[in-house]
């Protein structure tokens, strides 16, 4: 079972801020082989305990939470983002600089979160279950930030653990990319995460 967040794995507010500056250089080095830019303006932050422990960290710096029951709403909110054994859980950042440029991408790109693809060697393609927790896309547009579930079959699960290569990609009309293999680094921190 992959282990979830609780109160006793976060620190105080004080004990954070003499820690920060440590903790923020373990997890960029950690989100190295984590994260991949999947064309010119996508990149796919894979989650795991690590990166998800920070995000909570930096949530109650910023918001200046410290009792009991906000601490119990940020655990609740990100622990859903820590893979499960069986599967990756990603967050998707659709990245434009120019707003105008970003406007106009995020309205051709709508439905670019359910077209997101992992395969494991040349097995079949498995598709994001995108926005478990809201929906991101409305009318008009889709959402720079997106939030995706990859559930892989057991025998995917035994060929990651064996070293199998990993390829991952978007089939949308207006973003078509792929990156295959993933190089080994990554491919191996993403085993990790399968139980």
């Amino acid at each position: 079972m992959i282990k979830k967040l609780s109160r006793p794995d976060l620190m105080s507010l004080e004990q954070y801020a003499s820690e920060r500056t440590r903790l923020r250089s373990e997890v960029i080095a950690h989100k190295q082989v984590r994260n991949v830019q999947v064309g010119p303006n996508m990149t796919w932050c894979f989650e795991d305990y690590i990166t998800i422990r920070y995000q909570i960290l930096e949530m109650l710096r910023a918001e200046r939470i410290f009792e009991s029951d906000g601490i119990r709403g940020e655990l609740d909110a990100y622990n859903p983002l820590i893979p499960d054994g069986s599967n990756w859980k990603v967050t998707l950042l659709l990245e434009f600089p120019d707003p105008d440029e970003r406007r106009v991408a995020l309205e051709k790109l709508m439905g670019v979160e359910d077209r997101c693809w992992i395969r494991v060697s040349e097995m079949e393609r498995v598709f994001a279950i995108a926005d478990e927790d809201m929906e991101r896309t409305n009318d008009e547009k889709t959402s720079a930030v997106h939030f995706l579930r990859f559930e892989l079959s057991p025998s995917m699960v035994q060929a990651m653990k064996s070293g199998a290569s990993l390829s991952i990609g978007v089939d949308h009309d207006n973003y078509r990319h792929v990156q295959s293999p993933l190089p080994a680094p990554i491919r191996d921190s993403l085993a990790r995460d399968l139980t």
